[in-house]
Formats: structure tokens, sequence, C-alpha cells
């Protein structure tokens, strides 16, 4: 009976441990990102994603966090994209992105933050924007504190890490 929202950078193996909690909660909707739903609806990015890019994102986050039901997973939230709004356009006033995001963020029951982990456990190429997957990292590390939300920073490995959050979503259901 709870709403899960996984949040961080990308290449940090999100998708997948998001994936797998899905897997092991009979009943749960696991909703894909919002990049790959807005391009199934047949938006087009661009090649390097773009401050508009990440606003389209961020509103289709916000949107499906409010009309959606009890017991999903989202994979990104609008926490981790409005950092990226954030680092794609650092004089853009972000203010009313911000509200917007703790109002849909007040919606889900944990957050499962998953960082970069020092030594990295994801080599990331150039193609991978490694600077922006750093600065996105830090930006989620200083925000994260600010939610209300019960939140939870998983590390290690993925049953680790798969361990640490059903340990946390059984202590939240008793």
């Amino acid at each position: 009976m709870m709403r899960i929202a996984f949040t961080g950078s990308h290449r940090v193996g999100k998708t997948t441990l998001a994936e797998e909690i899905a897997d092991n909660l009979p009943g749960y909707y696991f909703r894909n990102e919002p990049y790959l739903q807005l391009e199934e609806e047949g938006y087009l990015f661009s090649e390097i994603p773009t401050l508009d890019d990440y606003i389209e994102q961020f509103t289709f986050s916000v949107k499906q966090i409010k009309s959606s039901e009890n017991d999903v997973i989202f994979d990104r939230s609008p926490l981790d994209l409005l950092a990226y709004i954030y680092a794609a356009s650092k004089t853009k006033d972000i203010q009313i992105f911000y509200e917007e995001m703790t109002i849909a963020m007040s919606q889900i029951d944990i957050v499962v933050f998953v960082p970069i982990e020092t030594p990295d456990l994801i080599k990331c190429q150039e193609s991978d924007l490694p600077d922006l997957r750093r600065e996105v990292n830090d930006t989620l590390q200083d925000w994260i504190g600010d939610l209300n939300n019960t939140t939870l920073e998983v590390t290690g490995t993925l049953e680790n890490r798969k361990k640490q959050i059903l340990d946390k979503i059984y202590k939240q259901i008793k």
C-alpha cells in the first residue's frame, strides 16, 4: 500500500534495482522512467538532452505521481529530473519547479536514493556524460535531506541494495 520512487543520477543501477524490487513485490505496478514513456508516445529527444527535454520529463513525472494509485514503483522522480534541470541551466530560476517537486514528492512513501559510490561500481564512457552524472548526484545528495519523506540511501551490490530496500518496506508495512 505504498508508492516508492527511485532517484539517482544516470548509470548508477537505479532501473535494474527498481525492476528487482518490483519483481519481489507482487501486486506493485512498475512505472518506467519518463524518458522511456515519453519516447514511446512519440516525443523526440535531442541526442544530448536539452533543458527543454528535462522540463518535459519533469512535468510528465509530476503528473504521473499525481494521477497514480498506491502500490507503484517509479523509476525516476521529479527530484532527480529537477537536479538535471538545475545542472543543465544554472541561470534558470527553479523555485517554481522546486515547489512542484516537493508537492509531488509528498505523495511518495519511500524515496530510494541510489548514489554514485566510491569506488564507482559502474564505469562510464565519455558519451555517458560523466560530469553531468556527478553534478546531478551531488545535487541530489544536497537536496534529499530537504524532503519530508522516508528516504533510504542504498549502497553495495545489487543483492545488498535489494535487501536494504525490502527490509525498509517491510518495517514500514508493520
